[in-house]
């Protein structure tokens, strides 16, 4: 869609399209989108319609009130047009994008959304729609991501999903799924609805399960102060911790390089590939949580967890052509595993309980990123405990069997680890057995094993011990254990077929088999975005030139090809 590189740092300094206020344990979060504030020419954002910009502010403010408002047990979120709540995503930006930026677009939404979820689900910040206006598309998916829904009653305003009618698409943030797996929506309502370009509103929007409750007009602001309230006494969160602030995230960019403080990627376009080295910890840990707290976005996890995200989405939205991510890890793996201690340890506490949602997330937007993940494991890595979770999500791995016997031309000293002289290994911890679940509810580790209890009990077992590759290959928690003679030529040969293969083909392969077992409303979202919406999208029907999104709004209708396929 656009030449220039996107950028997701950004601060409430700079927004354009949301205000933040907060009173007290009530947030309040406003869309008033600048209509000339697109992330590209070429389009108005008109009726707080959204492009990728808006809801890259978004996905900052949610991270904010989570991390820099422990006081907040309420968000609610609205709009400050009149009359309208928000339009969902902007047509003219879809039908002027490529398809790949479509699909990433509907990708980094999803993400936000369930990010909503989980500060419901998991931080006692719950969010409430106060839908003061009509909600189409993804205005409405915005909606269904709160946990309470409030519509005004004012005989004019509706929640529509008119993708289908009047786009020839699907709602491409989950909102199908949403309305018939978290609302609980009858089928044959839900098809009625979704083929209703105009929406419904009143009580039948509230007997439909679309809505929790709609309020006339007089009693509005009344009754959402009331809701607040209500939604706010039932959390948990401490009414006196201090904060956190994010502050700037320090970043170095460059056509060959991105580089962070802990976290450092070189781009190779000759073999399409991206080698991401991630640094642990320097030191160790803080002595207590409330002195971490204090380190603020400092704290090692929580600086690593921030660059990761960042990093992923720069690779992802800029890199289209670099499909092969290549993890390293440096560094002292007894520290990463005390700094998980850490985490685990104080789990009671709020500050400890977001780095680990964050961290989950976080790991949740690479397992859902449509690249090849391959893990290095090296003399000298630190693949353990929180770390460790990169080789698991890793669709290849490979660790050093014993040692590079090269000499080091001026020691003459073999290349094993320089700390300690030993081989590499790979350590699990307490933290690879819960708290960072992938979308399907289990862990790594699970999902690796699913249907093996007996392979799951033994490398449970070794909890603690640092594994060589014989080890750990024998336990299945890696893929591949080639000697020196081969290491080099093993992961080259992985690059370049990987390079070589089908990027269409590949999406399909690694969405299929990296989430095994159970099915959840994460897992079907981002399935059916991957499949079904990512095929809508790249069929003339919808973005040909005479498909529905490029005729919509030019009194002209779309001419589709009828064959059902």
């Amino acid at each position: 869609m656009t030449g220039e590189r996107v950028e997701f740092r950004v601060s409430p300094g700079r927004y354009q399209h949301w205000r933040v206020s907060c009173d007290g344990p009530v947030a309040t979060l406003t869309m008033d989108v600048d209509e000339q504030g697109g992330l590209v020419p070429g389009y108005e954002l008109k009726l707080n319609s959204y492009d990728l910009g808006v809801d890259i502010e978004l996905y900052d403010a949610v991270q904010r009130l989570r991390f820099e408002h422990p006081e907040v047990r309420t968000v609610v979120l609205t709009s400050g047009k009149p009359k309208i709540f928000c339009a969902g995503a902007n047509i003219r930006m879809l039908a002027a994008s490529a398809h790949g930026w479509k699909v990433n677009f509907c990708k980094f939404t999803n993400e936000t959304r369930n990010g909503i979820e989980d500060a419901t689900a998991n931080s006692g910040q719950t969010y409430l729609a106060a839908v003061n206006g009509t909600a189409s598309g993804g205005g409405y998916e915005l909606a269904l991501a709160c946990e309470h829904i409030m519509l005004v009653d004012d005989r004019s305003s509706a929640v529509s999903l008119p993708e289908l009618p009047l786009l020839g698409v699907l709602p491409g943030t989950g909102g199908l799924t949403r309305v018939s797996d978290k609302r609980h929506v009858r089928r044959d309502l839900a098809d009625y609805f979704s083929t209703r370009p105009e929406g419904i509103g009143g009580k039948k929007a509230v007997q439909w399960r679309l809505v929790d409750e709609v309020v006339p007009r007089p009693r509005w602001d009344e009754t959402v102060a009331e809701r607040a309230a209500d939604l706010a006494g039932r959390s948990s969160r401490p009414g006196d911790a201090a904060g956190v602030s994010l502050s700037p995230l320090g970043k170095t960019r460059d056509d060959g390089a991105i580089s962070y403080e802990h976290v450092r990627a070189t781009l190779d376009r000759d073999t399409r590939s991206v080698d991401i080295t991630i640094k642990g910890p320097q030191a160790d840990p803080p002595a207590s949580i409330a002195e971490a707290a204090r380190q603020g976005a400092g704290f090692w996890t929580l600086a690593v967890t921030r660059e990761l995200d960042d990093l992923i989405l720069d690779l992802r939205t800029n890199e289209n052509e670099l499909g092969t991510w290549v993890f390293r890890t440096q560094g002292d793996a007894a520290r990463v595993l005390a700094y998980d201690d850490l985490l685990l340890s104080s789990a009671g506490d709020w500050f400890a309980n977001e780095v680990l949602h964050y961290l989950k997330r976080t790991l949740r937007r690479l397992d859902v990123t449509s690249r090849s993940l391959l893990a290095v494991i090296e003399p000298g890595s630190c693949f353990a405990g929180s770390l460790l979770e990169l080789a698991l999500a890793a669709d290849r791995s490979f660790q050093l069997a014993g040692v590079f016997e090269a000499a080091d031309p001026d020691t003459g000293d073999p290349a094993a680890d320089p700390n300690t002289g030993e081989p590499a290994a790979v350590t699990l911890g307490d933290i690879n057995m819960g708290p960072l679940t992938m979308s399907n509810g289990l862990t790594r580790l699970q999902t690796r094993f699913w249907g093996d209890e007996a392979g799951f009990g033994a490398a449970s077992k070794r909890r603690g011990a640092a594994l060589v590759a014989e080890d750990a290959a024998d336990l299945g928690l890696i893929t591949f254990a080639p000697d020196d003679i081969d290491w080099d030529e093993e992961i080259r040969i992985a690059i370049e077929e990987r390079a070589s293969f089908s990027p269409d083909a590949l999406t399909g392969l690694e969405a299929n088999y990296r989430f095994a077992g159970p099915e959840t409303l994460e897992t079907k979202i981002f399935g059916r975005l991957s499949a079904w919406q990512n095929w809508i999208f790249n069929r003339p029907n919808a973005s040909g030139p005479d498909g529905a999104l490029r005729r919509f709004g030019t009194g002209q209708r779309a001419a589709f090809d009828r064959k059902r396929v």
